[in-house]
């Protein structure tokens, strides 16, 4: 089944789709905007199968963009925000796209070759000028091109194909519980994983989807999710750490709040606390995925976020997930390996990349390059990203595990514990933290506090205050820009502007 008519096919026709800024669209409106675009796109004639870039913010049009790409039996491609001209003109190139949908004002940042054509939301006042039809496409054609985060290497384009979204997004609607009557403050960008997995399974149950456009002013997302009256939020933990922190949302009586689903990397055990004592009522879904899984691959209960601290869970119906060592073979409870993934949403691989492909899914198994133990009933811990381990005085030590001990400060907003080449430990610890406001930036007092929670050797000996860490476009630290601030021979100058 094409994923356009999957999406479109359980929405009552007045019932609410998405709202953006005042304006709230049914889902007949979106479906009459995705024939119009999807209309238009075939009067370009492309082949079956062929790219079309989306780029901008999230927006009515981007979501009607989206799914007229794929309706019209061609290939999506987000462009991730923040992307210099530059960048989004080598992407354009490299992946061969001959069209671009521009959302809003992102258009005028671009000049694109003449032959490349440019379709922008004026598109939707037109009425489509023949009728439409969502085409027929194989299952296991492509449907989109996703590119990685990019927070560890260059990034990648991850081929999705429409079965690998139609099958995660089932499995993701069996345990998470949405329902028509559902609204979700989408805070994550359409063009990031998460953010896609949102759209997907919210458009499939037939519930609304909120549009915050910004997280840079705290309080206008906490005022949007009470004055939507949203029933569920999303995010990643940079989100969740800022806003736990650094906003109302901690103490905001949020009565119709009873979804919080949180992935994207290991949040701080003490914000998980706090957002539970905060919001008693809401359920707090931890995820865990990647791209090349087209999002979703294990999720642990709410119920058992108490009895299993720390666990990613178990993978989804559907997913089997295994932790391995080096020779693929299953390690025993408690010891460390890789994880392991297979089931219908794992991607074919990577687009003009046969041997990363052959190396990170052979046979079509997820090497997902994150180390992690499981205990005796299959729960999985996720320990670090193979390339985050800091190597010090002969031991290994889980970054995350730093910033889990540095979070506990109340004053701490968010921390990036990366190593630091050194000439006698082979690599220090090194920590950069964004402190609210109002606190004071006292590096003895977290070191102190560090000193008493961890072993010597994880102790971070050196401490950039900063006003804010390196995200991309989906709110993930860069930890290789991180890494950057404290080499050695720069430190003193490649710190940023704002660091205390």
């Amino acid at each position: 089944m094409n994923t356009a008519r999957y999406l479109l096919g359980t929405g009552q026709d007045t019932a609410p789709a998405f709202v953006d800024d005042d304006t709230t669209y049914t889902y007949r409106e979106l479906r009459s905007a995705v024939a119009t675009l999807g209309s238009r796109l075939e009067d370009l004639r492309l082949p079956p199968g062929f790219p079309v870039a989306l780029a901008g913010p999230n927006s009515f049009f981007w979501v009607a963009a989206y799914l007229a790409i794929m309706a019209a039996g061609l290939v999506c491609v987000p462009m991730p925000a923040a992307l210099t001209p530059e960048e989004f003109r080598s992407r354009l190139q490299w992946v061969g796209c001959r069209a671009v949908m521009f959302s809003g004002p992102e258009r005028r940042r671009h000049t694109l070759a003449p032959e490349i054509a440019v379709l922008g939301d004026e598109l939707l006042e037109q009425q489509a000028s023949v009728p439409f039809e969502i085409r027929d496409v194989d299952p296991d054609g492509d449907a989109a091109y996703l590119f990685t985060s990019g927070t560890t290497a260059a990034p990648r384009v991850v081929r999705i194909t429409h079965r690998n979204i139609q099958a995660n997004t089932d499995s993701i609607l069996g345990y998470v519980g949405l329902t028509e009557e559902d609204r979700m403050l989408v805070v994550l960008p359409f063009s990031y994983v998460f953010g896609a997995s949102l759209l997907h399974t919210h458009l499939r149950a037939g519930a609304c989807l909120v549009n915050q456009p910004s997280c840079v002013y705290l309080e206008a997302v906490v005022n949007r999710l009470a004055g939507q009256r949203c029933t569920g939020i999303a995010g990643v933990p940079s989100n969740f750490h800022a806003l736990m922190r650094n906003s109302s949302f901690r103490s905001r009586d949020l009565p119709d709040l009873r979804l919080i689903q949180q992935a994207g990397g290991r949040m701080s055990p003490t914000i998980i606390d706090e957002i539970r004592t905060a919001h008693p009522r809401a359920r707090l879904f931890v995820m865990y995925g990647q791209t090349e899984a087209t999002a979703r691959l294990s999720y642990l209960p709410p119920e058992d976020l108490d009895r299993r601290p720390g666990s990613i869970g178990r993978g989804l119906p559907g997913v089997t997930l295994r932790v391995v060592d080096r020779e693929g073979r299953d390690v025993a409870p408690g010891e460390i390996g890789e994880i392991w993934a297979s089931g219908d949403n794992v991607s074919p691989g990577y687009l003009f990349d046969a041997r990363r492909t052959a190396e990170k899914m052979p046979g079509g198994v997820l090497h997902t390059g994150d180390l992690a133990t499981r205990d005796a009933d299959g729960y999985i811990y996720v320990v670090d990203r193979a390339e985050d381990f800091i190597k010090s005085w002969g031991h290994r030590i889980a970054s995350q595990d730093v910033e889990t001990a540095v979070m506990e400060l109340p004053e701490v907003i968010s921390v990036a514990a990366v190593g630091v080449p050194d000439a006698v430990a082979g690599e220090s610890v090194a920590v950069a933290v964004v402190m609210r406001p109002d606190a004071d930036a006292d590096a003895a007092r977290l070191t102190a506090h560090c000193r008493a929670r961890l072993p010597k050797h994880m102790v971070p000996e050196r401490v950039a205050f900063v006003d804010r860490l390196p995200l991309n476009s989906s709110g993930k630290v860069v930890k290789r820009e991180v890494r950057a601030w404290f080499h050695p021979e720069t430190v003193e100058s490649s710190v940023p502007a704002g660091a205390r």
